[in-house]
């Protein structure tokens, strides 16, 4: 039971969580450049030569954890946070990528292991949230962990709604959202409903906050208004950010509109929008499901060649 639960909160969490990094410049830095276009083995070809210099840089520690965490390499993923952690601990972010990496892989072992790394993530996201109280991501991350996990290694709704009343003072949009997530674990549908449309209204990125709510459609089997919110997400979102790929996971797990998903993700590909939220060889990956599911097999070869290209360490499911 917990690991279907770790399992879904952190497969939430990867959808929805934003970038981290904040450039003290309007330039942005060529390894983050990488990071973001999904680039990931450039980024690690930069990051090996930087920490070879000084391997306690946490900076470039915590760039390299978070492109093994693209990669879905969890176990260096996990080491290289920890030494993030270990050179800053006074990072919030640091902290918040380890809970992330923890969480992943809590997901995928043994129950007796699965309890023992779900206290660590429930650690390190308050500890994240201790460093920096206004750290949205933090306590998106907190509050999820809470709603999904037990009380038994720390979660519970009780805890998640102390959350939900932080983040009222942060960003309200993800008060919001956190408040539907705790009615919808509650059963209380209707509730979850309205909080997940008011979120809508109060999101600092409104077309993100249409794809989750066509995430809670899709949960209720309810595909018709599913698919509506999905479009009308899409069609706020000018630069065809990474709120398109929701949207055509959506379309995809729903088996609705097969022709949109492709022409979705093809969008965010040829997009300035890349982001590490949604890696792009990850989305050729996709990509090349939904085209070998059409029938276009060489269509999905060339995906799955140009994401082997941009991330070779990338075990392709």
């Amino acid at each position: 039971m917990l690991q279907r639960l770790l399992f879904f909160v952190f497969g939430f969490l990867f959808l929805s969580s934003g970038s981290l990094w904040a450039s003290t410049s309007t330039v942005v830095h060529p390894i983050v450049q990488e990071l973001n276009e999904g680039r990931a083995d450039a980024a690690l070809q930069h990051l090996d030569a930087v920490l070879a210099g000084n391997p306690g840089d946490a900076r470039a520690l915590n760039l390299r954890c978070r492109v093994y965490y693209e990669e879905e390499q969890w176990d260096r993923a996990i080491s290289d946070c920890e030494a993030a952690v270990r050179a800053d601990g006074g990072n919030s972010d640091y902290h918040l990528w380890l809970g992330r990496a923890y969480g992943q892989k809590a997901s995928r072992v043994s129950l007796m292991k699965a309890y023992t790394l779900a206290r660590k993530v429930g650690a390190e996201f308050q500890r994240a949230v201790q460093m920096d109280p206004r750290n949205v991501q933090a306590l998106e991350a907190l509050g999820e962990f809470d709603v999904g996990a037990p009380a038994l290694v720390g979660g519970g709704l009780a805890r998640a709604q102390n959350v939900a009343q932080q983040l009222q003072g942060v960003d309200a949009g993800a008060a919001l959202t956190l408040e539907a997530r705790i009615a919808e674990s509650r059963h209380d549908y209707a509730t979850a409903e309205n909080d997940y449309k008011a979120a809508i209204a109060r999101s600092k990125n409104p077309a993100a906050a249409w794809m989750t709510l066509a995430g809670f459609y899709g949960r209720r089997g309810r595909y018709d208004q599913m698919e509506a919110a999905a479009r009308r997400g899409a069609s706020i979102d000018p630069g065809n950010g990474p709120a398109l790929v929701d949207g055509a996971n959506a379309l995809a797990r729903a088996r609705r509109d097969p022709q949109t998903a492709i022409q979705w993700l093809r969008e965010y590909l040829q997009s300035h929008q890349l982001s590490e939220d949604a890696p792009a060889f990850a989305v050729h990956v996709r990509l090349a499901a939904l085209l070998q599911n059409q029938g276009d097999a060489a269509g999905a070869q060339q995906q799955l060649a140009e994401a082997h290209a941009l991330a070779s360490g990338y075990r392709i499911p």
